[in-house]
């Protein structure tokens, strides 16, 4: 077989380009630190880079939601922080007005100013924004300030929406509270019912909140306490259908005795105190009743003037001092109830983001190792490609030489 000349040169200068493409390619993984340049040079291990690729970078995205969402349960729990220590501060403040005659009117008037102020700082504390200028408690409506002090009182403009982020592929926690859960749907009385005087009292008797003893058997019905002649005797009728009600078995004409338990249907509560003729006492479902209320009904109890007033006036101001004291108790236990949750989410948070961490290092390791160069291999190479150009030069330019004029 013959070989032409022009075949012998298209041959070496073929066999020489494509080892200078080796060497360019090889010396790039060097200096890049990227074995895979493009695709062709290993298709599945670019698509299993992709792959990586895009996994890891939506791990970065729960991890940044992660942290958007601590930032803000972190917030919120220090603005639940100051809202604690505010109602415990207001609640000894409440304590001390219940003191009654003990305390002039001047004085009673200076805890109500008092009582004032804090009333405002909590106002101040439930419009608290983000930074960057989102308010925290407003639901999903960041931008409308949460709670407005109108001349009906404090009212609520925000939703019930809590703000979810996706902090994992299935898993999202709630980096908001509503303001209305926190604040405003407080349930007043012991949390089941609420004890009340009647409007028109005129004995010095007060009643105390109670206790359910028997869940089973308290139906949410609403009562009504009535004394008879003397106030020595009362009688106890089931409103709940309204007036004039259907008496209660075995609560009819019952000796009253001051402070002793009356106990019906599966709850139990006191009266102190001596009741006049005719006076009543109610026992409702609980109902809502905003913080806020509770302060101004505490603000309105103590500036009212007690020198000189009538049994029936005293026992009223000392029922609604006692009321606001409980319902202040109610809303320490609320708020107290929402920072526990609020502590068990940033829990979780803390968990998921040391899982999510320790992911991006797992798919950057195996990034790492499908698309990043081996440098020692890559030296290794260089060397043998480089020795090999330099051998088919060298022996392109011997054969180049050979010509049969050399031998004529």
């Amino acid at each position: 077989m013959r070989i032409s000349t022009s075949s012998i040169y298209n041959a070496n200068i073929s066999s020489l380009d494509t080892l200078q493409v080796q060497i360019a390619q090889t010396t790039q993984q060097i200096s890049s630190g990227q074995r895979i340049l493009d695709p062709s040079m290993d298709p599945v291990g670019a698509a299993r880079a992709i792959e990586l690729t895009l996994s890891n970078s939506t791990n970065t995205q729960y991890g940044a939601n992660n942290t958007a969402a601590t930032n803000s349960l972190s917030l919120s729990d220090g603005i639940l922080q100051s809202v604690t220590s505010l109602l415990q501060s207001a609640h000894d403040t409440a304590v001390t007005g219940a003191g009654g005659n003990s305390l002039s009117d001047t004085n009673r008037k200076a805890l109500a100013t008092d009582l004032q102020g804090r009333l405002n700082d909590l106002l101040g504390l439930a419009n608290s924004t983000d930074g960057n200028g989102n308010y925290l408690y407003s639901g999903a409506q960041g931008s409308v300030q949460p709670f407005v002090n109108t001349a009906g009182g404090v009212v609520y403009q925000g939703d019930d929406v809590q703000r979810k982020m996706q902090v994992a592929p299935s898993r999202q926690i709630s980096s908001s509270d509503s303001g209305a859960d926190i604040f405003m749907r407080i349930r007043n009385g012991n949390g089941i019912f609420q004890a009340a005087l009647g409007a028109a009292n005129t004995g010095s008797g007060t009643i105390s909140q109670g206790v359910v003893t028997n869940a089973a058997l308290y139906s949410s019905n609403s009562y009504q306490v009535t004394f008879g002649a003397g106030g020595t005797t009362y009688s106890i009728t089931d409103v709940t259908a309204g007036p004039p009600g259907v008496a209660v078995p075995g609560q009819t004409g019952v000796a009253y005795a001051s402070g002793q338990a009356i106990s019906f249907n599966g709850i139990q509560f006191s009266i102190t105190g001596t009741p006049a003729a005719g006076d009543t006492f109610n026992v409702t479902p609980s109902k809502n009743q905003s913080v806020f209320d509770t302060l101004n009904n505490l603000i309105t109890a103590l500036n009212t003037p007690l020198a000189g007033a009538s049994a029936a006036t005293i026992a009223a101001n000392s029922q609604a001092m006692s009321d606001g004291i409980n319902a202040l108790n109610q809303d320490l236990n609320s708020v107290l109830g929402v920072r526990a949750t609020t502590g068990s989410r940033l829990n979780e948070l803390t968990a998921l983001q040391s899982t999510g961490t320790d992911l991006g290092l797992q798919y950057q390791k195996t990034l790492s190792t499908i698309q990043d160069t081996d440098y020692n291999k890559a030296i290794t190479d260089l060397s043998q490609q480089k020795l090999i150009l330099q051998a088919a030069q060298q022996s392109f330019a011997q054969v180049s030489k050979l010509s049969l004029f050399n031998y004529i």
